[in-house]
């Protein structure tokens, strides 16, 4: 049983055996998924798959498969057919291949004694949704890039195709910029971390730092096309921005102040000024994001953004009059349109996490993520944002996955349980069908203020990652009928993967 659950999916007679013998035939385009079909098979089984026109597992094009990410697999004991539209559902094909297998492929070493064997079936399947994703959270404990590259490959696996990278905030600056190299030099290190929920009086005064080159970055990306996934950066602005603030505080309300880079949870109230050098600022470290991430999507943070420095600045009370606006707080809205023109004017979209009440604080050119209630999304649908749900009851992995009192430290005391994360919807029936249509997709989201360990990561992920990822692709998958069963199976390539997963309810 594969997850996520396919669409259409019969068994067939017989099975398929690979073998040394075992060639592939991979014409044009689909040349570079058979080589990706090496590159994940060969570790464990040893077998060179190598290319001949005479192969017996064919990877082709064929524009008569449904949808952009639609793909088709057929095993019979002759051969091993996977054809798609486009090479991004070869790419599916090849990850439910991989799960058709012994566990034992999943491996990154060899395997003695395993028959790979593919039994007979016939699998039309196609996602629901075309953004499928997740949200890894490295600055506020940094994740190395060994962990990001498996991050990576276990979201192919699951078929999810966005790697979301939250890169900056108020405890930790993780990306080099060339024009502001203290962004990295001082915003990346903290003097401690908070040991509790936000307010607590308890820090570990043990120093926190990390930044990734911008060579690690590009490998990231690159790794990640070769697997179908595109990686969206995160640079969070005009709030979140106490990191940058302590590199460079002329940026901010109080240029005269020297803040530390933050080392408490929660929302702080130092935000970017509204000058045009701040303007400048953000537009050239955009400029450098955009040279390191291809992606058509550039996420600006946006949200929890206090006005309290604009409503006391006399500039940002000045520029709120020069600019007609009611009140300094209105100067959000403006500031992000700011930015978000210039990437646009880029060919770039900008993305913005949503609290949204009501149309026009944001251009409608921007997609929005609604996080703290799934009805802010209708509202921002009704205005004409795209939209990629994210609502924090139901695809926040931080969140405890249980009320057990051996479960970790977590970021609220919100629940969100395997069956919670399997049942986000995020095109609810209740909404209409135009609202429907702006619907993008949806994603899990990892915020690290509590996740110091790759074992930590791992539990809090996996297996809800599995859940939403079911959903997301597959709505008619059903929790007790096929996600449960299907996990089940599951759950030994999680370990094959070295996967440090839950085994909660």
């Amino acid at each position: 049983m594969i997850l996520p659950t396919p669409v259409e999916v019969a068994p067939a007679a017989g099975r398929f055996v690979l073998t040394e013998r075992t060639a592939v035939h991979a014409p044009g385009e689909a040349a570079p998924v058979a080589d990706l079909l090496r590159t994940l098979l060969t570790p464990a089984t040893g077998l060179p798959l190598s290319g001949s026109p005479d192969g017996t597992v064919v990877l082709a094009l064929d524009p008569a498969v449904e949808g952009a990410e639609g793909y088709r697999l057929s095993v019979t004991p002759e051969r091993v057919l996977l054809t798609a539209a486009r090479p991004a559902g070869l790419r599916h094909a090849v990850q439910s291949l991989r799960q058709l297998l012994p566990p034992e492929a999943l491996l990154d070493h060899r395997v003695e004694g395993v028959e790979w064997v593919l039994p007979g079936v016939e699998i039309a399947d196609r996602p629901r949704h075309p953004w499928r994703g997740a949200m890894v959270d490295v600055a506020r404990h940094f994740q190395p890039l060994d962990l990001l590259l498996r991050t990576v490959d276990r979201l192919a696996l699951h078929k999810l195709n966005v790697l979301h990278l939250h890169l900056t905030d108020d405890q930790g600056w993780r990306m080099p910029v060339d024009a502001y190299p203290l962004l990295t030099e001082i915003g990346s290190v903290r003097a401690r971390s908070m040991l509790g929920q936000a307010g607590s009086d308890r820090f570990d005064d043990r120093p926190h730092s990390g930044a990734y080159t911008k060579a690690e970055l590009r490998h990231l990306v690159a790794y990640a096309a070769e697997r179908g996934v595109r990686v969206m950066p995160e640079i969070e602005m005009p709030g979140h921005v106490r990191a940058a603030l302590a590199a460079y505080p002329h940026l901010g309300n109080h240029p005269e102040r020297q803040l530390d880079v933050w080392t408490e949870w929660g929302v702080c109230e130092n935000i970017l000024a509204v000058h045009d050098e701040a303007l400048d600022f953000c537009r050239t470290v955009l400029d450098e994001v955009m040279d390191v991430f291809p992606s058509r999507y550039i996420h600006l943070g946006g949200d929890e953004c206090p006005t309290t420095e604009w409503e006391t600045s006399p500039a940002a009370i000045a520029r709120a009059a020069e600019l007609g606006l009611a009140t300094p707080a209105h100067l959000h809205g403006w500031f992000l349109g700011q930015v978000g023109a210039h990437l646009m004017a880029n060919g770039r979209r900008p993305v913005c996490w949503a609290e949204y009440q009501g149309g026009g604080a944001l251009p409608v050119e921007f997609t929005v993520m609604p996080w703290r209630d799934a009805d802010h999304g209708l509202d921002a649908a009704r205005y004409g944002h795209d939209i990629v749900m994210a609502p924090h009851l139901s695809t926040y992995l931080d969140y405890p996955q249980s009320d057990a009192s051996d479960e970790p430290l977590g970021q609220a005391k919100f629940v969100v349980d395997l069956p919670t994360a399997h049942a986000n919807e995020p095109a609810p029936d209740h909404w209409g069908k135009a609202e429907q249509s702006k619907v993008l997709g949806t994603q899990a989201q990892l915020w690290t203020e509590f996740v110091t360990t790759a074992e930590h990561f791992d539990y809090l992920v996996y297996p809800r990652l599995c859940a939403i990822a079911d959903r997301a692709w597959n709505p008619a998958s059903d929790y007790t009928r096929d996600f449960l069963p299907a996990l089940t199976r599951h759950r030994p390539r999680l370990a094959a993967l070295g996967v440090h997963h839950a085994h909660r309810p």
